[in-house]
């Protein structure tokens, strides 16, 4: 079962390294991953998606991740309501015949055209895991050249307050 494990960190020399050499040490495989700074000067914040079996072994991972020096905060996000994107560039086989028809299908996930050559067109998407899966699988009968991604970036959304209206008596 796949979980969204964030983790928010002094941003040091070495931090990335302790952790996923933690993960690693625990045996899980990383998926995904992406670290950026965040809203506060010298912070970062990590997204992983790792493969778990064992919920008394997601604990266990969560509570040592927690001890690390530099680990600040760490939330399993995947049981809440939640945002999460990701960023794909893909090179497709685009000669001029075949772009009107390409370009049909790209419209519908919002792709932006990124770079172009005689044959070949680079392709921006972004959105949820899912959705850069379904594009890539349509991109795949014309030809990807080249594909990189991003990794999961996610946090829990802010829940909103119900509006309760206020009666005015005179």
């Amino acid at each position: 079962m796949k979980r969204v494990i964030t983790t928010t960190v002094i941003n040091q020399s070495g931090v990335l390294n302790r952790v996923t050499g933690l993960l690693m040490k625990r045996q899980f495989n990383i998926e995904s991953i992406s670290v950026g700074h965040t809203e506060q000067a010298g912070i970062s914040k990590m997204t992983f998606v790792v493969n778990v079996e064992d919920k008394g072994k997601l604990e266990q991972l969560l509570k040592q991740l927690q001890k690390q020096i530099d680990v600040l905060k760490v939330n399993d996000i995947t049981d809440k309501a939640m945002v999460m994107r990701e960023l794909a560039l893909i090179k497709v086989v685009a000669p001029p015949v075949a772009r009107s028809e390409i370009y049909s299908i790209v419209e519908p996930f919002r792709a932006t055209v990124v770079d172009m050559s005689k044959n070949v067109t680079t392709f921006q998407v972004t959105g949820d895991p899912e959705k850069i899966e379904a594009f890539i699988d349509l991109m795949k009968p014309y030809g990807i050249k080249e594909l990189t991604r991003t990794g999961v970036s996610a946090f829990v959304r802010e829940t909103q307050k119900a509006h309760t209206p206020q009666l005015n008596i005179l």
